[in-house]
């Protein structure tokens, strides 16, 4: 069975102005001091799960130039340039409805473009665990990962009752919480930090968004015939804007009786702050750095 891995690219990055612009947000930076950008990186992880995977990216049509210079192996037809940004729920059902046009027994695994982790054989284990997981199963996997502080910054996932090796089910997602709920998860034990990687076969997921995201699943059927056409861009351009704007943990991971865990202790960081980098690289970010990206949250908040 193939593996399919979708990697999400549209996000712009603003937290880590002036050096993520939207012009050229984070995901497309070596902010990890590694001589290749965070999405090259993300590939290159990839290859060490299944260096046979078919390689998809989701980002936006302004960034597809840039996709295809840092990952020219891709092939265009599974570079998915979103006319405008919908949240992650549309994100994924037009990546999983293109793939099962042409692959209707895929194994797919969905993740964003800007983390870093500098294990990659750990990670590659983890992967494979949840792939052949999913591969004979109505399941979807979620990667946790194990906090190493009360983080107020993410989302937590609490496993529920061991169902096969180190994956679980998920008793509950929660939202991110004040610094003393992040105390008490990890006081309590059971919790992982959502990281936002999933992992699922392709009929798994179209019925679970069939069941609880039908407007978006719609869509996606009345984009799905043009798909490699010469019509497909034209139709995703009249048809993918109508979408609800949703993330897929609202449409259907905090619904889905379906939805498991697999713990992971390999180091992982989402690179979402400058001090997040600086403990990465070990190099200190400038303060004329810093200055300019507060200056820059300052004059969005009063712009809002």
């Amino acid at each position: 069975m193939t593996t399919h891995v979708v990697i999400m690219a549209g996000g712009q990055g603003t937290r880590l102005f002036p050096l993520s612009t939207p012009e050229k947000p984070k995901q497309f930076l070596d902010l990890a001091d590694k001589g290749r950008s965070l999405i090259q990186l993300t590939y290159d992880r990839f290859l060490q799960v299944d260096p046979d995977a078919r390689f998809w990216v989701v980002t936006g049509e302004n960034y597809v130039p840039i996709v295809r210079e840092q990952l020219p192996d891709i092939p265009e037809e599974q570079i998915l340039a979103e006319p405008v940004p919908r949240n992650t729920a549309p994100c994924i059902a037009l990546a999983c409805w293109k793939i099962k046009s042409r692959f209707k027994d895929a194994n797919i695994i969905v993740t964003p473009s800007d983390a870093f982790v500098s294990r990659g054989d750990l990670y590659a284990i983890t992967l494979k665990e949840a792939l052949s997981f999913t591969a004979r199963r109505k399941a979807i996997v979620t990667v946790g990962i194990e906090p190493s502080e009360p983080h107020t910054g993410y989302g937590y996932i609490r496993r529920g009752a061991l169902e096969k090796g180190g994956i679980y089910k998920v008793q509950a997602f929660k939202e991110k919480p004040s610094r003393e709920v992040a105390e008490q998860y990890l006081a309590e034990g059971g919790y992982y930090w959502n990281a936002g990687i999933f992992v699922w076969n392709v009929k798994t997921i179209e019925s679970e968004l069939r069941a609880y995201a039908p407007q978006t699943a719609a869509v996606m059927d009345e984009i799905a015939p043009s798909f490699y056409t010469p019509s497909e861009k034209e139709t995703l351009e009249r048809f993918f804007p109508t979408c609800e704007k949703i993330s897929i943990d609202y449409a259907v991971m905090e619904k889905s009786e379906h939805v498991y865990v697999i713990g992971a202790d390999w180091p992982w960081s989402d690179l979402g702050s400058f001090a997040a980098i600086e403990a990465v690289t070990g190099k200190t970010i400038p303060q004329e750095i810093k200055d300019a990206q507060d200056a820059y949250q300052a004059a969005k908040k009063k712009g809002e």
